[in-house]
């Protein structure tokens, strides 16, 4: 029976559909607009290809795009077309394959995607069919990713910024969680962005800032911390530069309230969108799965059952499964950089955040330091654990038992071979 595959080359305008046969001919090509008539065009072409024959169907056709997320592709998986998202950086090295003659032209890119996986059917998986409840708590839980960066780097270009003519400021807030991001640390600094107003504030103005930014706790203390700081002598300079210089903190401050504003209001609706969903419970059963750190899991796993078939896949996609490089006398086993990177990041944290609420993921990491691992290897063998039992729940519906996770030795350290 013969097959065929297709690819997509989009662009801001005009989107090139290509369909190759078995021996890689084109067979057809179209340009076609992002709309409704557009996605009619390419399932008129691919029902054309064998009308006679009952036994086809324009589903057994794969196609292949650079970008799963463009309203396209949505539309076609919406219509039941299998697709499958080939990386940019794998389309490139593949370019240089069909020719010693390298040219780029629309037609050419659209026929290499379907070349791509006409070659390689096996090893490209179609995308999964994630549920549009799942695609939301995605949408937003990556918003707030964004955001989070956003914050982070707001944050290093005000301290930055304040090193330059007010190092009190940076003093005041060194040590404390999220420092210069704390709501009453932006609070006093728009009140007095430069050291002449801050040594002029009182400690009961200090004391009415610190209660409105929403502090709670020691404000007669902390209020005349910040007072004996912001009256200590330190190194100033003109009273010109001061102030200009002043105003720069002000548009600085005005942006990182307007990032740290984003960000949490983010973290509210994905932490709202995610409880709403089935898996919810079971992700916030496992230790050290917080307010953001399931959002951001479940955004990258998804929810289709049958994505990862075994849990090493799983660890394989989360950049947790080592790799073997063999070759002669050489063997090396290393771990994976080609990976999902925002789900790598978000396994990280919560290894590290698990090991202080878990017993087992401590001994695990223990153990691993002791075998020799370093830090960055020992989370990883934590997080690969955290990983099989998280699959194996999500294909149960069990919640996480600690028990059964880490079962213990005669000794009673805890086993955990990731």
């Amino acid at each position: 029976m013969r097959r065929w595959w297709g690819g997509i080359d989009w662009s801001s305008q005009l989107q090139d559909f290509v369909i190759l046969d078995d021996d890689g001919a084109i067979v057809t090509h179209l340009r076609v607009q992002e709309s409704p008539d557009g996605v009619r065009e390419i399932l008129a072409a691919l029902r054309g290809l064998n009308p006679t024959s009952h036994r086809f169907s324009r589903k057994q056709v794969p196609i292949a795009i650079e970008d799963g997320g463009r309203l396209l592709a949505v539309e076609l998986r919406r219509r039941g077309q299998p697709v499958v998202v080939i990386p940019p950086a794998v389309s490139a090295r593949h370019r240089g394959r069909r020719g010693a003659a390298v040219s780029k032209t629309d037609r050419g890119d659209a026929a290499l995607l379907a070349d791509i996986i006409r070659q390689q059917p096996g090893q490209r998986r179609t995308m999964p069919e994630t549920s549009d409840e799942a695609a939301a708590v995605a949408v937003l839980a990556r918003a707030q990713s964004s955001a989070a960066h956003n914050v982070r780097e707001s944050a290093v270009r005000l301290q930055s910024h304040l090193a330059l003519y007010f190092p009190a400021a940076l003093k005041a807030w060194a040590g404390m969680q999220q420092g210069l991001r704390r709501p009453e640390a932006r609070a006093v600094l728009t009140l007095a962005p430069t050291p002449a107003a801050a040594a002029a504030l009182t400690k009961r103005r200090l004391y009415d800032t610190l209660a409105t930014a929403g502090r709670a706790r020691l404000l007669d203390q902390e209020a005349a911390r910040l007072r004996e700081v912001f009256t200590d002598p330190s190194l100033r300079q003109s009273a010109a530069t001061e102030r200009a210089m002043g105003e720069r903190t002000r548009v600085l401050l005005t942006l990182l309230d307007a990032a740290c504003s984003a960000a949490d209001g983010l973290a509210e609706m994905a932490e709202e969108q995610f409880s709403a969903h089935p898996h919810s419970g079971i992700y916030r059963s496992f230790p050290g799965v917080g307010r953001l750190g399931g959002p951001r899991l479940f955004a990258e796993i998804g929810d289709d059952p049958g994505r990862f078939a075994t849990a090493r896949g799983l660890r394989a996609y989360a950049g947790t499964a080592p790799i073997t490089w063999s070759s002669g006398t050489s063997h090396v086993v290393t771990h994976r950089t080609v990976c999902n990177r925002a789900l790598r990041v978000a396994v990280h944290q919560w290894a590290f955040v698990s090991m202080q609420h878990s017993p087992g993921c401590r001994g695990l990491y223990d153990e691993r330091r002791e075998r020799g691992d370093g830090y960055a290897a020992a989370l990883r063998r934590v997080g690969g654990r955290l990983l099989t039992g998280l699959h194996h729940c999500l294909r149960t519906g069990a919640l996480y038992d600690e028990e059964k996770m880490f079962p213990c030795r005669p000794g009673g350290r805890a086993v955990g071979n990731a």
